[in-house]
């Protein structure tokens, strides 16, 4: 009788607690909705608008034998790395369009690649579950893996460099997990999220910070030194499938399933602006900013790239050239190209 009644009083205090939580949550929201003062279209109106974007492609980069799941420029601007189901990672010199490596991966399902700061190593990771590293500098060549990151219960959906002894990776099993490389050991794992982490982003001065994308449709900021969630922003409507800093990193952009790009801002802690069309119906798979932040490039299912003005939301372009959807993209770290990869095996760099 006693353990009947304990039950249902604990179910009193939870339904109490949750009850006390939405009205906390109300409060909040009505406190943020008065400081809201002006919205960035409105402030953005007298700014002259941006002439038609009319980037067209440089170089095609050959060589993947199926389709490109991932790219990760070096912060030398010139190479980058690739990832593709032909179970290849590919180091390519983005002004000669030379190969410099071709890594064959022990999976071929590969889910992301990332480029290490220094240009030292490169990582990857998908459905193995493994963030695999390898070293550039090796003297026989980045052919053998030089250290395996295995910890993440589910596919690994992202990986980004802090430096050459860290690395962040975001995963489908709900999480996002901090590694020293030279250990191979996992430092912190990140717990917040409610559905299956697509992506990550390190904030570009603090590498403290770094923002995840989920298919809870929620984007978090977290703090790699307490390894808690500081910030969560709604608004979505379905999976986020990108995130990525803005470039002064006091806000950050996201792609959605819903069709949909957003900017969120860090210190409004809000949504600032959106970026849709009436015309665009399928989703996002990837999302870049220009270098001073006043475009964003966004990747689609549909085949294209659009482009946005990010203060005032309205669309000043669209790249197409791929053949297939356009699954990855980024801006060189000069800012003066642009690079698409896609299912149709094809890498395409845009000036």
């Amino acid at each position: 009788m006693a353990a009947v009644t304990s039950q249902a009083d604990m179910q009193e205090r939870i339904a109490a607690a949750r009850k006390e939580a939405e009205g906390l949550k109300e409060r909040i929201k009505r406190k943020k909705d008065e400081l809201a003062d002006t919205e960035l279209r409105t402030v953005a109106q007298s700014i002259p608008p941006l002439p038609k974007v009319g980037m067209k492609v440089r170089r095609t980069l050959k060589g993947h034998l199926a389709k490109i799941y991932a790219m990760h420029w070096a912060e030398d601007r010139k190479h980058l790395v690739s990832a593709s189901q032909d179970g290849k990672l590919i180091i390519w010199d983005a002004h000669t369009t030379n190969k410099i490596h071709a890594i064959p991966l022990r999976s071929s399902w590969v889910m992301t690649c990332a480029y290490a700061p220094s240009g030292n190593m490169v990582a990857c990771g998908g459905l193995d579950n493994i963030c695999s590293i390898y070293n550039l500098n090796a003297r026989e060549g980045p052919t053998r893996v030089s250290r395996e990151l295995s910890g993440h219960a589910g596919y690994l959906s992202c990986c980004r460099f802090i430096n050459d002894r860290k690395i962040l990776t975001s995963s489908g099993d709900m999480t996002c997990m901090l590694w020293d490389i030279s250990t191979g050991q996992k430092v912190t794992e990140f717990t917040d999220h409610l559905g299956d982490v697509m992506s990550l982003s390190i904030h570009p001065e603090n590498p403290n910070i770094f923002v995840s994308g989920a298919c809870d449709s929620f984007a978090k900021v977290w703090d790699v030194r307490t390894g808690k969630s500081v910030q969560t922003f709604a608004g979505h409507e379905s999976d986020i499938n990108a995130v990525q800093f803005f470039p002064n990193g006091n806000a950050f952009g996201s792609g959605s399933d819903d069709a949909s790009a957003r900017l969120f801002d860090l210190r409004a802690d809000r949504e600032l602006n959106q970026y849709t069309s009436d015309s665009i119906l399928c989703g996002i798979t990837s999302i870049a900013f220009s270098a001073s932040g006043r475009l964003l490039f966004a990747g689609y299912d549909d085949f294209n790239c659009n482009v946005w003005d990010v203060l005032k939301g309205d669309r000043v372009g669209v790249l197409q050239g791929h053949d297939n959807r356009v699954s990855c993209l980024g801006v060189s770290k000069d800012g003066l190209s642009l690079c698409t990869g896609s299912w149709d095996a094809l890498l395409k760099v845009w000036v």
